[in-house]
């Protein structure tokens, strides 16, 4: 039997924020452009696969406090930089699916009622390599880590050949030094290397980062992240790593 997944577990991490909280829906969408090939003499349609796009579309309930939603993707939209946003439908816990999207955020509607609550909506379009928008699994999920750590292994069941991408998302940090967070492969789940190694963090500082392993590039049966190098005596960092296989 299929394992049914409810939606209130969902979480939205969009750049260095966990805006998961103010979302009431989501939807990812990856399409894929079908180019008609046709010729005379055919009896029926042909077509052939072109390029891929994604969208990202949010629904919630607006809120002004500080690093907060409306802060958030007011200042966002038409933003020169890409927007890092993971969506775990599955919710938050090592192993589960993930979208991971690099955007470009191109809309956001704040609606008020007079009998309801104020809401929010906002539209994101995929943008990048194999359409911005990718199928991915959770190796980290909304953890505290105040020491190095080597997490679970995620096991693919076979190795893949075409590279992947993966995406960090630190979105609290009051550790008082810096960490070094890796996403390692592994052919037989005992022997490791980095796959990618994330900028280092800096002391008490959010951040998040999208790294592209390059098509060609064999990604190993098993993955994990481990957090290194973890400077400092107090606090801690909250991380999120997802990675996807192509």
């Amino acid at each position: 039997m299929p394992t049914f997944r409810h939606g209130k577990n969902t979480v939205v991490l969009f750049d260095k924020f966990d805006l998961s909280t103010y979302f009431n829906s989501v939807s990812t969408s990856a399409m894929a452009e079908a180019v008609e090939t046709t010729t005379f003499g055919s009896a029926n349609k042909t077509y052939a696969v072109g390029m891929k796009d994604g969208t990202v579309s949010l629904e919630g309930l607006w809120a002004g406090d500080v690093s907060g939603v409306d802060e958030v993707l007011a200042t966002s939209v038409a933003s020169a930089t890409k927007k890092i946003i993971t969506v775990g439908s599955e919710g938050a816990a090592i192993g589960r699916r993930a979208q991971l999207i690099n955007t470009d955020e191109t809309s956001y509607e704040i609606s008020s009622a007079v009998a309801d609550m104020v809401s929010i909506s906002a539209e994101a379009q995929a943008s990048g390599t194999v359409g911005g928008l990718d199928g991915g699994v959770l190796l980290a999920a909304q953890q505290s880590v105040t020491a190095t750590v080597n997490n679970t292994s995620v096991d693919n069941s076979a190795s893949s050949a075409n590279g992947g991408v993966g995406h960090l998302h630190v979105t609290a940090n009051t550790r008082n030094g810096a960490a070094t967070i890796k996403i390692q492969h592994s052919a037989n789940n005992s022997t490791w290397a980095d796959l990618t190694v994330f900028t280092a963090t800096t002391s008490s500082t959010t951040t998040s980062e999208r790294i592209e392993v390059a098509a060609g590039t064999t990604v190993n049966r098993y993955l994990r992240t481990i957090v290194s190098a973890f400077a400092g005596s107090s606090g801690s960092a909250t991380i999120t790593v997802g990675f996807a296989r192509r």
